[in-house]
């Protein structure tokens, strides 16, 4: 079962520096968020919250400071557990660099694709969270789970099904919940995982 969290936190720590530092991340802009003024819309505007309106429509930067702010202790807590649980095994399959390079892409998919639907029907929508990169790991999982089968356990593969499947239907049924990030970083992260690992093999081959 690769998504069973055996590591003491010193070897945490070792075999997982970008997890490590994006939970850390996560936790120093909760902070910032507190120090000024706490979770109120202006306050995470100010810090980078992604706004589909006016002159922060065009602030693009805003596509990845989003991934790092939370909206409260729960939307920051129940994140962070799904980074810590779910993504280390990603990390050591694909290397700390190229993770990274998957976590943020299905961010930043995944928001610009909530803002063009929301823009696209005139719905004014602030979005926070890591749940789009987050998902990004979810959508590499199941290439993973599809097309490299022998590289996961039947128990990881369940997990994994049924994660998505609860996923989905929080997404849909759950007011405030940006579903069409959670679904651009699924859809990113599964293509960004199968571009990655074709890649590899040219290389290698080369």
């Amino acid at each position: 079962m690769i998504f069973l969290r055996y590591e003491s936190w010193n070897n945490y720590i070792r075999y997982y520096p970008v997890t490590c530092l994006i939970l850390l991340a996560n936790l120093v802009m909760a902070g910032l968020v507190l120090l000024n003024g706490g979770f109120t819309t202006n306050t995470l505007v100010e810090l980078g919250a992604q706004l589909n309106m006016g002159i922060y429509d065009t602030q693009y930067w805003r596509y990845v400071t989003s991934i790092f702010l939370h909206g409260g202790f729960s939307h920051l807590f129940f994140n962070s557990f799904a980074i810590l649980v779910f993504a280390p095994p990603l990390e050591r399959l694909l290397g700390s660099v190229r993770y990274l390079v998957l976590y943020l892409g299905a961010g930043i998919v995944g928001n610009m694709m909530s803002d063009a639907y929301f823009t696209s029907i005139s719905q004014i929508t602030v979005s926070i969270g890591a749940s789009g990169a987050i998902y990004g790991i979810y959508g590499a999982f199941l290439y993973i789970a599809l097309f490299q089968r022998n590289m996961m356990d039947e128990a990881s593969r369940k997990t994994l099904y049924s994660l998505l499947i609860l996923g989905v239907v929080f997404s849909l049924a759950v007011a405030n919940i940006n579903w069409m990030a959670h679904f651009g970083g699924l859809i990113s992260g599964f293509f960004i995982y199968g571009l990655m690992i074709r890649l590899f093999k040219r290389r290698a081959r080369a």
